[in-house]
C-alpha cells in the first residue's frame, strides 16, 4: 500500500517539475531542451532525486538547474500539498543517449555484415 503512495508522489513530483521547468527564466535552463524522466522521493519526503535528460548540447544546464533549485522548490511547494517539500537533487539521465549510441553501433555492425556477404 505504501509503495503505491510513493509511486504516486514520484509521478506527481515529476509531472509538476516538468511544468515548472518551463517557467524558469534562467537562459541555461530555458534555452535547453530539458525533460524530466523521473523523480525518486525519499519516504520521509526530505529529498527528491530528479532525473532529467537534455536533447542536444546544453552548456551550463546543470549549473542553471542548481541555481534555480530554490525557485523550483518553492513552486513545487505551492503546487503540491505535501507535509514537507523535498530538497531537489538533479541527476542527468543519459540513458536515451546511450540507447541511441548502442543502436548506431548495432546498425553499423549489421551494415558491415551485409556488405561482407
Amino acid at each position: 500500500m505504501a509503495a503505491r503512495r510513493q509511486d504516486r508522489i514520484n509521478e506527481e513530483v515529476a509531472r509538476e517539475l516538468t511544468s515548472i521547468l518551463r517557467t524558469v527564466k534562467d537562459p541555461r535552463v530555458s534555452g535547453a531542451f530539458l525533460s524530466v524522466t523521473g523523480a525518486d522521493v525519499s519516504r520521509d519526503l526530505s529529498l527528491a532525486r530528479v532525473y532529467y535528460s537534455i536533447l542536444g548540447e546544453a552548456e551550463g544546464a546543470e549549473k542553471g538547474l542548481s541555481s534555480a533549485a530554490g525557485y523550483i522548490r518553492s513552486e513545487l511547494a505551492a503546487r503540491l500539498n505535501l507535509r514537507v517539500t523535498p530538497k531537489l537533487v538533479f541527476i542527468r539521465d543519459d540513458s536515451a543517449e546511450r540507447a541511441m549510441k548502442v543502436s548506431e553501433i548495432l546498425k553499423d555492425i549489421d551494415e558491415n555484415d551485409k556488405s561482407e556477404r
